[in-house]
């Protein structure tokens, strides 16, 4: 594992009018369970479907329908706790959430309060190289979605799409731990990272499938401290929740405009009401939503169609001797293996299929050499085309067959980036297509001997400033290269001219 060296919170301190102040920050990150079936229905959970095609008898709320428990959505959870080292409860249960609104068809929601399946665990967020906060997670539920209620279809309705009904979801809620507004955006980002490793949630924020809501209150300094030493969340000030962030950039916005928008209201004499506001990103700013609710607003109660869920340790064990390797443990080892620098095993542990894309190019060769043109050759025209790793036109291999030829000294880095232009529009086998383009080291003393000689014999005045300054000889082997259009090997035209010249 890495060797990190965990740092107290930093909070994001603001100057007021009246003094200073401190950010507290908790977060639920709502995660749809990477699953081809709801939750209790066996329904298609497919992405962009007809309107009301992915609906159940039981997601649709018709009488008589009773929920049946989909196992696979119960293991997900369970490895999404072991991923953040979380404690798993082998005995958990379902609850009715109540309320209306129209696109919930039964008026309630089955949700977990009283009895989670997972509970407390962490996540360790790296806000520098070797410095990490860790990050608390109090309990990890599952729950069902609600549909999806479209309103600019019509001037004069709105359409309710149940396809998202009963979809399963995990609730991961975190304590308030963070203390900024880059923090809880590195939060989100390794949580994400983390459950896309897991292969239990996809991580996609742009369709909905992770969202966050962000509960921000703001307090003096030294009152967190005194809230961690007492647990009396009273210490933290009045919190308000945003709803549904679903990007990364926008819930950095919405925490800092919320956070000044409380301070202001505190410096005039006010009072914090807790309520849930959703963030305006045209406006940049937060807007009341409505009242926040407290359980007992929900009328929670034990859901009579379910019995108590009960999972065995060894069902539990089995899971977790199958767990992947993780994006921590990935990146020490990368750093390990390969001699990556901290950035570059970043980069390369970003995204599962980017690691391994760089494990099969480096296998059997430099490390270093390989990162050094995956993060700046292919990435670097990947992003510039707008495409990720897997759409890209060179396969590892390609790439691998690349750096072999550098390797055995049959192209120069500068050919290299020729062939991987050509590799790139059309395509083949890399020895095969430098060998058609004529692609091919110099490594014929005679010859580098013979262009030498005739550069020195004709610039007898570069060769007294050479001699007098050292430096000066790297114009020799520039005119070398250019005189064999790059083809000669650098390092034996380096070692030719200080042999010539004396140097």
């Amino acid at each position: 594992m890495l060797d990190l060296g965990f740092e107290a919170p930093k909070p994001k301190v603001i100057a007021g009018a009246t003094g200073d102040w401190e950010l507290v920050i908790g977060m639920e990150i709502h995660a749809q369970v990477a699953s081809n079936a709801k939750l209790f229905s066996g329904a298609s959970t497919q992405v962009g479907a007809e309107p009301n095609s992915n609906v159940a008898f039981v997601d649709a709320a018709m009488p008589g329908m009773l929920p049946v428990i989909n196992e696979f959505c119960v293991e997900q959870a369970v490895r999404s706790g072991l991923g953040l080292k979380a404690q798993i409860n082998l005995r958990s249960a379902f609850d009715r959430k109540n309320y209306f609104y129209p696109d919930l068809p039964q008026g309630y929601q089955i949700s977990q309060l009283y009895h989670p399946i997972v509970g407390e665990g962490e996540v360790i967020v790296e806000m520098s190289p070797g410095v990490a906060r860790r990050v608390r997670i109090e309990r990890i539920h599952l729950e069902q979605d609600a549909g999806k209620s479209i309103h600019d279809m019509d001037p004069n309705m709105s359409f309710v799409d149940f396809n998202r009904t009963g979809v399963a979801l995990m609730e991961i809620v975190s304590r308030p731990d963070i203390r900024g507004p880059e923090e809880a955006a590195a939060y989100v980002a390794k949580l994400r990272q983390i459950l896309r490793y897991l292969g239990t949630c996809d991580g996609n924020m742009q369709n909905g499938n992770l969202r966050a809501d962000v509960n921000v209150s703001v307090c003096r300094p030294g009152d967190y401290e005194r809230y961690q030493a007492t647990q009396d969340f009273g210490h933290l000030g009045t919190r308000c929740e945003i709803k549904n962030m679903n990007s990364l950039r926008f819930i950095q916005a919405a925490i800092e405009y919320e956070a000044r928008r409380q301070i202001a209201i505190l410096e005039d004499g006010g009072k914090v009401d807790q309520e849930t506001r959703l963030y305006d990103p045209d406006k940049g700013e937060t807007r009341s939503m409505r009242s926040k609710e407290e359980a007992h607003d929900y009328r929670y109660f034990p859901c009579p169609d379910l019995l108590p869920l009960e999972i065995e340790q060894a069902w539990v064990d089995d899971i977790a001797a199958s767990m992947p390797e993780l994006p921590d443990a990935k990146k020490a080892r990368f750093m390990a293996d390969f001699g990556l620098t901290d950035y570059d095993a970043n980069v390369l542990t970003a995204e599962l299929d980017n690691a391994a894309f760089f494990e099969e190019v480096a296998r059997g060769r430099d490390g270093k050499q390989a990162a050094n043109w995956i993060i700046n050759e292919l990435f670097g025209r990947l992003n510039k085309e707008g495409k990720g790793i897997t759409e890209s036109p060179l396969s590892a291999a390609q790439i691998g067959g690349v750096l072999d030829l550098i390797a055995s000294g049959e192209i120069t880095t500068k050919m290299a980036k020729d062939l991987f232009e050509i590799l790139w529009t059309e395509g083949g086998i890399p020895a095969e297509v430098a060998a058609k383009h004529g692609m091919k080291q110099v490594t014929d003393t005679g010859e580098i001997e013979r262009a030498l000689d005739a550069l020195i014999a004709a610039n007898p005045e570069q060769v007294e400033k050479a001699k007098v300054n050292a430096k000066l000889a790297g114009w020799f082997t520039g005119q070398v290269l250019k005189a064999t259009g790059g083809k000669a090997n650098p390092a034996v035209v380096n070692q030719m001219v200080a042999q010539k010249l004396g140097l």
